[in-house]
């Protein structure tokens, strides 16, 4: 159901547009946007870790705030119908995101 005054939304993909995996995200805040590095995460020692980083986002505030709030429904949803999600409590970095 359409509400009065709301647009169609169409969503068009760009001939940039690429799909990627990711295990690794760090945040990088300003007053004037957050920064989202996406990357992907290798162990190739015991004693080292590697991150590869091959994407960076920058987000409003707004757009942040936004992007929280659905991540948290669907993660919410996720844990519902498939269980709780466990964290790596080794891999946390206080204050970041692994």
């Amino acid at each position: 159901m359409a509400f009065p005054g709301q647009p169609n939304i169409k969503l068009v993909n760009t001939a940039e547009y690429r799909e990627s995996y990711a295990n690794s995200v760090q945040v990088r805040v300003n007053v004037w946007d957050f920064f989202l590095v996406f990357g992907t995460l290798q162990q190739p020692t015991e004693s080292e870790v590697e991150v590869r980083n091959f994407q960076g986002i920058y987000l409003s505030p707004q757009q942040a705030k936004a992007l929280m709030s659905i991540l948290q429904q669907n993660v919410s949803q996720y844990e519902k119908t498939f269980g709780d999600i466990k964290l790596d409590p080794h891999m946390a970095v206080p204050g970041g995101v692994n």
